[in-house]
């Protein structure tokens, strides 16, 4: 088979070679999207990174192409209409940083919370040994409101009972056995709103989970709490998140991930090409104004980055790629 692999970092090239040495391999550091495609267009299967785009403008340009593997959990980078239409099947990782992930939630929420960023910055900056203005708050007896209680939440929620953190939770599909093992509470969706001091979302995006935080709910939560945010840029409306960050209602916000997050990597072709919706360039600006903002963290969407994490997404992608060699009727971690 004839496979091509995007946004490589360089070291998992000679893995690469050792795992498919009967194949056929192109290797490739930069991302696959319309405006950046290779030379080589001959690939049956596709393994691309986050910050690749494939759109039916990208898929015409492959006309032997069967498959194509995410390294990665989420997949709104792709058009599975557009690939269904196509015959293309599409694959994805479904767990490989659970732990990773939830330990990043924690990190950005211990930097909200005791101003950990804010205290390294100015010894860095000033020399500066002064408490003032850094005093934070404890997390034990906390109230968190986690939102999924898949791998990741689970992760999550173990974390914080380690820290003494009450945990409500929400999910449309309960998990009773885990809900009694670890001792929480799942709640209605406005009641964890209302009722928690740290909300943190580990759930996946898409059409029904769209703006779940909005301008018509983001005003139910409790004064002063804190908004985490690792999974996927569109949960939150953006525009909502500032002005509930203006008014008050969130003391602060740590987010890995921001909606239109592919446009504000590559702004100035995004801006060039002009092809945008006009919310997407509004939402390109609310978050110039997040970044502004002194009570609000933000991280390059780098939740998953552990070598660890690396190890596991790139077993399973092998293990993707070699099912779907294998049985390619019934291969393992499909799109639905």
């Amino acid at each position: 088979m004839k496979i091509s692999f995007f946004e490589l970092e360089g070291w998992e090239g000679e893995v690469i070679k050792q795992n498919f040495s009967s194949d056929e391999i192109y290797l490739n550091n930069d991302k696959l999207n319309a405006s950046s495609l290779p030379d080589k267009k001959d690939a049956e299967i596709i393994s691309i990174f986050v910050n690749s785009r494939i759109d039916k403008a990208v898929l015409d340009n492959f006309p032997n192409l069967k498959f194509i593997t995410t390294r990665s959990t989420g997949y709104d980078h792709i058009d599975l209409k557009a690939c269904a239409e196509k015959g293309v099947v599409v694959g994805f990782v479904p767990g490989y940083g659970n732990n990773t992930v939830a330990e990043w939630a924690f990190g950005l929420i211990l930097n909200l919370t005791r101003k950990m960023y804010k205290a390294i910055d100015q010894i860095k900056e000033t020399e500066s040994f002064d408490l003032n203005g850094l005093r934070g708050i404890d997390l034990k007896g906390r109230t968190i409101g986690v939102i999924g209680t898949g791998r990741i939440g689970k992760e999550a929620i173990i974390i914080a009972k380690g820290f003494g953190m009450n945990v409500v939770a929400y999910d449309p599909f309960p998990d009773a056995e885990f809900q009694k093992e670890v001792n929480f509470q799942y709640v209605a969706f406005e009641d964890l709103l209302k009722n928690s001091d740290i909300i943190t979302i580990h759930i996946p995006y898409n059409e029904k989970t769209r703006h779940l935080i909005n301008k018509e709910n983001i005003g139910l939560i409790k004064k002063g709490a804190y908004l985490i945010n690792t999974a996927r840029g569109g949960l939150v409306e953006t525009e909502a998140l500032v002005d509930a960050l203006n008014k008050g209602i969130l003391a602060g916000c740590g987010l890995d991930v921001l909606e239109e997050e592919g446009e504000i990597k590559d702004e100035m072709s995004f801006m060039a090409q002009n092809t945008g919706r006009p919310e997407e360039f509004k939402n390109m600006i609310y978050n110039h104004v997040l970044m502004k903002m002194p009570n609000v963290l933000i991280t390059p969407h780098n939740a998953f980055n552990s070598q660890e994490a690396f190890e596991r997404i790139l077993n399973t992608t092998f293990e993707n790629i070699k099912g779907f060699i294998g049985n390619n009727l019934n291969p393992k971690n499909i799109t639905k």
